[in-house]
């Protein structure tokens, strides 16, 4: 694996941070990385009895099991066949975890630069059965409120920065640089059955026999014909998609793969499943934007504020029937839009703490509010049979009901 760091050093070591014990200082917030030598994050995957979690996350839905990803903690898998009462079965450790994709009786998972497959044929006994190494590339988050970098900490040998503590510590003396999270961008790693269904914060896709994973910068591919041997196949780079934005988010549709990324959506012709190629771009101002696509149009929530951006809050409507020439239809202002699905002509946006909102979307040029429900939502999954929506460490399931209308079914605690 290819370790970036001497540049990321470079950055911080134009300065010198003073630690002295002076009571006097002004007090500030330093980033303090954590590091983990590979062979003890891969000692750690382990699979458990079910537990709880308090970490935030993302869900993802199979035809009878619900899949919690709590983020830097491990999947948490719940029995589904009847939404009214899901029961907690089991766990998996992986503490590098950020999405998974399940296609018939395998499970894959990232966890920090390695992708992970096990067998779930038996619920009951999930084993692990391929470690696909350095084949993901991992950049841990710099935190937004930190001011200062401890660059004094850093990997040797097989280890990798999995994260950040906040120390507070005395202000250094003298000018400074402002970190942010671009900073942290050259942590790089080098090189039919049923399939389940994610949010619109996927990250994984599945189409055919190829896996693809999206990272700050490209599209990865793997082949997962024999997921014992499954391996990866290639990075794809395409000039054209670097307009300054980082992927986000990855959605597929009809052979065609839609990226969500900070500066707009991408369309990738993905017909042959291991060569995918570039289409075309739709643009918007920096902001963080999950896309979802229902026929011919696309809806796009771009939330502005803090680290995504100062762009209005809004959503985008764009038509994709000219997929390598994306139209915008209209746009939409709403507070704090987060994830979306839309199901037979209904749109639902989880607003964080401004709700569910639920919209008659027959009309994609001329959407109409017709119901908000007061729960805090991240991300929508909407199921032929019901809908799924996650926020605030809870899981809600929903019925449909007649105009517009949700009727909680169950809800999990997190």
């Amino acid at each position: 694996m290819k370790k970036s760091y001497l540049l990321l050093l470079f950055f911080f070591s134009i300065f010198a941070v003073s630690c002295d014990n002076d009571d006097n200082a002004e007090l500030a917030k330093f980033a303090v990385p954590t590091v983990k030598s590979l062979a003890d994050i891969r000692a750690d995957v382990s699979v458990t009895a079910a537990r709880q979690t308090q970490s935030d996350g993302k869900i993802y839905v199979t035809e009878d099991y619900l899949f919690y990803i709590a983020q830097e903690s491990g999947v948490h898998i719940f029995n589904n066949t009847n939404p009214a009462s899901p029961v907690n079965i089991a766990f998996i450790n992986l503490d590098g975890v950020h999405d998974i994709s399940v296609k018939g009786n395998y499970l894959y998972a990232d966890n920090f630069v390695d992708l992970l497959v096990f067998d779930i044929s038996n619920i009951q006994n999930i084993t692990l059965v391929r470690t696909i190494e350095n084949s993901i590339a991992f950049s841990p988050t710099f935190p937004q409120e930190a001011e200062f970098y401890d660059y004094t900490v850093y990997p040797t040998g097989d280890e990798i920065i999995t994260g950040f503590d906040i120390q507070m510590r005395n202000r250094p003396e003298g000018e400074f640089i402002t970190l942010a999270n671009d900073a942290l961008a050259s942590f790089e790693s080098a090189n039919g059955g049923n399939i389940g269904t994610g949010g619109s914060y996927a990250r994984f896709q599945i189409n055919g026999d190829a896996l693809y994973t999206i990272d700050a910068y490209k599209l990865n591919v793997f082949n997962i014909a024999n997921p014992v041997n499954a391996f990866f196949d290639k990075e794809v780079y395409m000039t054209q998609w670097f307009g300054g934005g980082v992927f986000e988010t990855l959605f597929i549709q009809k052979e065609i793969l839609f990226v969500g990324s900070t500066t707009g959506m991408y369309t990738v012709d993905a017909e042959d499943e291991f060569n995918p190629f570039f289409v075309s771009g739709f643009s918007h101002a920096t902001a963080c934007d999950p896309v979802v696509v229902y026929g011919n149009t696309a809806y796009i929530t771009v939330r502005g504020g803090s680290s995504c951006g100062a762009i209005d809050d809004q959503i985008n409507v764009i038509d994709v029937t000219d997929i390598a020439a994306p139209t915008l239809l209209s746009t939409y202002l709403l507070d704090e839009p987060y994830g979306l699905g839309i199901k037979n002509g209904v749109l639902y946006v989880g607003c964080g703490n401004n709700g569910l909102k639920v919209f008659n979307a027959v009309n994609s040029t001329n959407l109409t509010l017709e119901n908000t429900y007061p729960i805090n939502v991240k991300d929508i999954i909407p199921l032929d049979s019901h809908l799924i929506v996650v926020g605030n460490n809870h899981i809600t399931q929903y019925s449909y009901g007649p105009n517009f209308t949700l009727t909680p079914i169950s809800e999990i605690d997190l």
